[in-house]
Formats: structure tokens, sequence, C-alpha cells
């Protein structure tokens, strides 16, 4: 039969890295992977999640039965309060719980975006919001930056020539650069958007595995007095455990009420079971004593993986350390195509993510992104170890003039 699918299918596109987990799994349990972006198993709170689902099921039969579309009051309470930790004023009521971080991007795209408009995005990007943001048929420009952000004169340049319906960043720990906007990029984004009455979407699921205490990483949501043009999302995914699937959204009144209305339409509401056990989650345990472990653990993860990159030549790989989040976005020499080296690295048993989709447009193609957080500090040695190998004998192979390794 011929199926007559609407236009906008023709949008869609598959994960990288959905695709190179297939490729993993064909290449067994030996492959040591840095592809995904998942937490470490060892660390998640299992006995204290158990306690809370525990305590859903005393309170009663009620506790299964459906629940309203924002989700589970208490548990936007608890949020509420955890946000105005970081200088973001909600109030409960102006908080929308979703199924993920990522439901709430897709929602707002779903509410935002007509044919043909454009959105301005980081440049590379996480590429999971490109690919909703197209899916709604929405027109997505990269803007390039530095180590501090967006570049201002190019920002302001593409919102004078595109009239954006919005821009989206990930300003804290970026996806996939690990990067931390600078105040000053943070205060000038903003001031842009009153100018050009342009708003923004600040995507923050890895704000909290900061490695320095001393820095101070504003939202740019604490920072939007008006209250009017900020949209901020955040998760419980990458702090307590991806399977609850606990996101929230909040931002101007006028845009929740669409978001929760077209909410209904998707799914009626996320589970309030699992929003209830995280509620009694967090009421019982010390989620902040959790997210420390968290951060000095991952601090150490991060730390042997870049210590074997150290061992490369640095006329040929080259990276920003992370001052937190879940990555370590590398460039080598321009002759290398890190998607055609990951075969090769498969064979080796370890995997990567090359950084060719993460561009919205001019892609490197000599880039590839590293997580640390889903492998043990044991497995790390080995995969690098693996990693490193290949990347000496790549080298070898297109015989770069001058070149080697300490």
């Amino acid at each position: 039969m011929s199926y007559r699918f609407a236009d906008r299918t023709k949008m869609f596109k598959s994960s990288p890295i959905r695709e190179i987990a297939g490729l993993i799994q064909q290449k067994g349990s030996d492959v040591i992977s840095f592809a995904g972006g998942n937490p470490y198993e060892p660390y998640f709170p299992s006995a204290d999640i158990k306690k809370a689902f525990d305590n859903v099921f005393e309170s009663g039969n009620k506790s299964l039965q459906y629940g309203m579309t924002p989700g589970f009051m208490p548990l936007r309470e608890q949020i509420s309060q955890r946000v105005s930790a970081k200088g973001i004023q909600s109030k409960p009521e102006a908080i929308l719980l979703t199924t993920g971080a990522q439901q709430a991007i897709d929602l707002f795209g779903r509410v935002m975006i007509s044919p043909g408009d454009v959105v301005l995005t980081e440049n590379p990007t996480f590429f999971a919001a490109v690919q909703s943001f197209q899916s709604y048929e929405a027109n997505v420009v990269g803007v390039n930056g530095d180590e501090h952000g967006m570049d201002l004169d190019e920002l302001e340049s593409k919102i004078k020539q595109y009239n954006p319906k919005f821009i989206y960043i990930v300003p804290t720990f970026s996806n996939p650069e690990g990067r931390v906007w600078s105040q000053e990029r943070r205060k000038a984004l903003l001031e842009l958007a009153y100018q050009y009455n342009t708003l923004i979407l600040e995507d923050d699921p890895y704000g909290d595995i900061q490695f320095y205490e001393n820095e101070q990483y504003i939202p740019i949501a604490a920072m939007d007095d008006q209250k009017s043009h900020v949209v901020y999302t955040g998760t419980f995914s990458k702090t307590v455990v991806p399977s609850l699937r606990i996101g929230w959204v909040t931002g101007p009144e006028a845009i929740l009420k669409y978001l929760s209305q077209i909410k209904e339409a998707a799914d009626l509401m996320s589970s309030t079971l699992n929003q209830q056990a995280l509620y009694y989650l967090i009421k019982h345990m010390d989620l902040d004593a959790h997210i420390g472990m968290l951060r000095k653990n991952y601090y150490h993860h991060m730390t042997i993986m870049q210590d074997y990159l150290k061992t490369l030549d640095p006329n040929l790989v080259s990276w920003i350390e992370p001052k937190g989040g879940m990555f370590i976005w590398v460039k080598v020499h321009e002759s290398i195509n890190t998607t055609e080296l990951l075969a090769e690295v498969l064979e080796h048993g370890v995997a990567y993510v090359p950084g060719g989709p993460f561009y919205v447009e001019n892609p490197q193609q000599n880039t590839l992104r590293l997580n640390f957080t889903h492998s043990s500090p044991e497995q790390i040695q080995i995969g690098m170890e693996r990693l490193v190998s290949v990347f000496k004998q790549s080298v070898m192979n297109v015989n770069i003039k001058g070149a080697g390794f300490r």
C-alpha cells in the first residue's frame, strides 16, 4: 500500500547515537562506549528510589489514578524551591512537569513553530533539539561562537536577517562542547532578546553537575527581570535516574498555558506514579548531598579521560577542559574524518560520537564527543588506551609531515 504521510515526515532524521548503539550491539558487550549521554548506573540511588515507590503505594490506590496535566503539585513545589536557589522565581503553578526535558523542548517547538520559521541555535548543538524543531518544519540556523558563548555580532546580524521565533541554547556545560557561557555573553543575549523581541529557550540538563564550587553560573532565566523572554527547562535524568523521565519547563504564563494544552493533547499527563515517587525521594533523601557525590566522582572520571588525551601531540588533538557536565569535545587533525574512523575504532572495542551530526551547518568532520560519566574509571582507562592507540595509528597512516606523539 502507498501511505500518504504528512509532508513533515520528510524532515525526520534518525539519531546518530541510536545508530551507533546498534553498531555497538552488533560488536558485542566488549565495546566500551563513550558515545551516549548516560549517567553511571552504580551511582543511582536505587535503595532510596525503592523506598520512595513504597511510600507511594502505601499512600493508597488513589496514587495510581489519572493526574492533572501540569503534574503532581507537591513535586512542582519542590522544583520551585530548587530553581529559586538558582535565582529563578517561578511559582509552582508556573511549572509544567514533562516526560524528560526532551518533551519540554518538543512541546515548545510545537507551540511556537510554523512551517518556515527560523530558529537560531549554537553551532554545534544538541542534535535531538534540532531534530524536534525540524520535525515542525523550522529552518534551523546556526550561530558560531567561542569558549565564552555565541558570537554576539553574528547573533545580532542573524536576528536582523531572519527575525527568528526563538533562540535555543545550552549555556551551562553545553552539549556537545561542554562549554560555559560567560556572564557577559548571557547578559548580552538577554539584551538582544529584549531589543528584538525574541524568545530564548534555555536548556539546562547539566547545570547541577559543576566541578568547581567557587564558580557561579547564573541561568539566563534568572536575569529575565521582565519574566517575558526566557523559557527554562531542566531534568532529573542526569542527577537522579533517566528512567523516571521527569523534566520540567517554566516561563511566561501565556506560553505555559499553551504548553499545558498541547501536552494534554499529546499524552494527557506524564507518569504521576513516577512524579510522586520522586517527590518522596527528594523529601526523604538529601538530594544536594547526592549531587555533591556525582560532582566529585564525575570530576574524577573526567580527569582520567583527559589525562589520556594529554599524551597526544597538542598540535594534533585539542579540547577545552570541562568545568562540569558529561562530555569532552575533541578536535583532531583536519586530515582525520572521525565518522570514517569510527568503524576502525569499533573494531578496537571502543566507541564515540562523531562531531559532524551536531553541526547545524558547515560540519567539522575532525571533531568527536566523548562521554565520561557512563563508564567506570577502570573502563575509561581501558577504552582510552584503545582510542589513543587508534589515533596514533591514524596519524601514522596519513603521514602528517613533522607530526609526532609524546
